[in-house]
């Protein structure tokens, strides 16, 4: 597991882009049978790849959280952006699909993780956050019907903003939030760019009360977003590949366009679960 520490917005602005893509971006999340894990002191945040080709993969705690089992004080969410997967938690078995997800509450102690095809294998991202009381363990898809241990999302959590004039015109699908999936901390979701649209959170905003880190992807290898952040007075940027994920600390901003419309997985940990609790900064203040 890679340690991340905490950075201050006043050392920040004088890093240099390697400094700065060294302390906020991550490359290679997802390399065959392997789990890669990056631990960040920010709001102790875990962000990981785990990339089942031929073999079963099983989650561990490591050396770094001294404990038992990985979920033992933590809950967990994961969204399959690969082919067909299989989680399997304590025994039971859940089919994961592409652009489907799921919540681990606190207390599952054995988490595998496996694909149906190693020639088109699963790619599950995952956050976890520490948690203080154990939520139901579901799995989550966007379209179906209801079925015991499986939610659907809501029509009201699928939201549809912004416009082709503004080169912005994309689709919110909030996987896990308070009303549809109950976590401690923990809230996920995706948002996908139409095509002729670029730009993400643009007007921008921070939340002093929430981090979060975006994982971009849906890119063919030559593009790329420019993910914009730091203090609203002092903004910089990283350039993210396909598939590369940036930690964005609350007193930043987190944005982006690209050479073309992309998709990104959001994923939110701190002091409340209030989705629209955002400091808004105005266009013209952006420096």
């Amino acid at each position: 597991m890679e340690l991340r520490t905490a950075a201050s917005p006043k050392d920040v602005k004088y890093y240099t882009t390697d400094r700065l893509r060294e302390e906020f971006l991550i490359e290679n999340l997802f390399i065959a049978n392997e789990i890669k894990l990056i631990y960040s002191h920010i709001d102790r945040i875990i962000t990981g790849g785990v990339t089942p080709t031929d073999k079963e993969l099983v989650l561990t705690a490591g050396a770094e959280l001294r404990a038992e089992y990985f979920l033992e004080r933590r809950e967990m969410g994961v969204i399959n952006i690969g082919g067909d997967g299989i989680i399997t938690i304590d025994g039971k078995a859940y089919q994961v699909a592409a652009r489907e997800g799921m919540y681990i509450g606190k207390g599952a102690k054995d988490i595998r993780f496996s694909s149906k095809n190693s020639q088109h294998p699963a790619k599950f991202y995952l956050n976890s956050a520490p948690a203080h009381m154990s939520y139901p363990t579901v799995l989550i898809k966007p379209e179906g019907e209801p079925a015991e241990g499986v939610v659907i999302v809501q029509d009201k959590n699928k939201v549809e903003l912004g416009c082709l004039e503004q080169s912005n015109h994309r689709t919110i699908c909030k996987y896990i939030l308070p009303g549809q999936v109950e976590s401690c901390q923990l809230e996920m979701g995706m948002t996908s760019l139409e095509p002729g649209s670029v730009w993400n959170t643009m007007p921008c905003h921070t939340h002093d009360r929430r981090m979060e880190v975006y994982l971009y992807f849906d890119l063919p290898e030559d593009a790329f977003v420019m993910h914009y952040m730091g203090e609203p007075q002092e903004t910089r940027h990283l350039v993210v590949r396909n598939e590369q994920a940036v930690i964005s600390p609350s007193w930043s901003i987190h944005s982006g366009s690209g050479s073309r419309n992309y998709t990104f997985i959001w994923g939110m940990v701190g002091e409340n679960q209030d989705f629209d609790d955002m400091d808004h900064v105005a266009m013209k203040d952006l420096r």
